[in-house]
């Protein structure tokens, strides 16, 4: 993998990120395919909706079909008939959403399958990704809710580094890049310590994980900054799980180059339309003869051929067409924001579109809350 930095403004800055399978313009957005697929659309949808790099979910995959299954049928893009960057997540998420068992060797929790018991540790968590074939793996971290107390989080964060340490040292494929995950809560100090340790375990490039779980939008700002302080310039910085159009734009401005979540496409399923005029639930009684697209300013396939009035009409009959349309827009809505977001960066314009594209948001009463 490699990564070469381009235009810079502020902290912010563009990037191209080649893989063994393309390459990624940063800043960019990654949709989850959390099974191998991200919800509603296939890979022709993803790539027409202009998604660059896709997330998908190594516990889930580990337990079905199983990472031997996907190895032995040619690795995961021949799997998801995807000829593009994919990145794998660790299971550490699943770790805190399962209230799995935590030990100094690793975790075990339930399958939430069949309800077998399942191991993961540092070490199997590097060889499931590399079986996977993935073209970035994730460390195995450890993740917890917040707020919590201080040395709850300290001791999340100190296994968190010895945990990497240990992924750092059995790791293969050399087609495969293999990044570290920054943790300590909203601590400054802790996220300080945690960024200058993973920064000197040879990473190519740095997760900063542990935000969207409960803190305010200011604290998660300022631990994006004291991270981006102690990594590498020249390494990818990735905060995970954070994908709202604010959340985004207020981590470019701090040197994030990457990010992932399940924002678009769940709000997509709920009837939530993600738009440069403001986001609006589809189930609106004044959409019911709107001939007018979801966005005027969209260029997607679902704004090019449908109305709101139709996809309206979809959602409240429950066809799945409605949802797969839906989603298909708020990934192109997203994809073209990156996109803008890069061209304000080349422009040294970021903060005035920063501005812009709030302010709108603002007078459009639009939130992030579900239709």
């Amino acid at each position: 993998m490699r990564f070469e930095i381009g235009a810079i403004d502020g902290a912010a800055r563009t990037g191209t990120l080649a893989t063994s399978h393309g390459v990624v313009r940063t800043p960019a957005f990654m949709p989850v395919g959390t099974r191998g697929t991200v919800k509603m659309v296939d890979t022709r949808d993803l790539a027409e909706a202009g998604a660059q790099m896709v997330l998908a979910n190594t516990y889930h995959l580990m337990l079905r079909p199983g990472d031997d299954v996907v190895r032995d049928l040619g690795g995961l893009h021949a799997f998801m008939g995807w000829d593009a960057p994919i990145l794998t997540d660790s299971g550490g998420y699943q770790i805190f959403s399962l209230d799995a068992k935590v030990t100094e060797e690793g975790v075990e929790f339930r399958s939430s399958y069949d309800g077998s018991r399942v191991e993961l540790t540092p070490e199997s968590a590097v060889a499931v990704q590399e079986n996977l074939g993935s073209d970035i793996a994730m460390v195995l971290d450890v993740l917890i809710g917040l707020p919590a107390s201080r040395e709850d989080v300290q001791y999340a964060m100190e296994r968190t580094l010895r945990w990497s340490a240990r992924a750092a040292k059995v790791r293969e494929r050399e087609d495969q890049a293999l990044f570290g995950i920054v943790q300590g809560g909203t601590d400054r100090e802790f996220r300080k310590r945690s960024a200058a340790v993973t920064a000197t375990l040879g990473f190519d490039g740095f997760g900063i994980g542990g935000l969207s779980v409960g803190e305010s939008e200011a604290e998660r700002n300022r631990a994006i900054e004291v991270v981006v302080a102690e990594l590498p310039e020249d390494r990818v910085r990735y905060t995970m799980g954070l994908g709202d159009t604010k959340g985004m734009l207020d981590g470019v401005l701090r040197g994030v180059d990457l990010f992932d979540c399940v924002w678009p496409t769940r709000l997509a399923r709920h009837g939530k339309v993600l738009a440069s005029t403001g986001d609006y639930g589809i189930r609106r009684a004044e959409f019911k003869r709107s001939g007018g697209p979801l966005d005027p300013n969209c260029g997607c396939r679902t704004c090019m051929a449908h109305s709101r009035g139709y996809l309206r009409h979809l959602f409240l009959t429950g066809e799945p067409t409605g949802l797969r349309l839906l989603t298909v827009h708020n990934l192109a809505y997203t994809a073209s924001l990156m996109g803008r977001i890069r061209e304000s960066i080349e422009s040294g314009e970021l903060r005035s579109f920063r501005r812009a594209t709030l302010a709108r948001r603002v007078s459009t009463g639009s939130d992030d809350s579900l239709a």
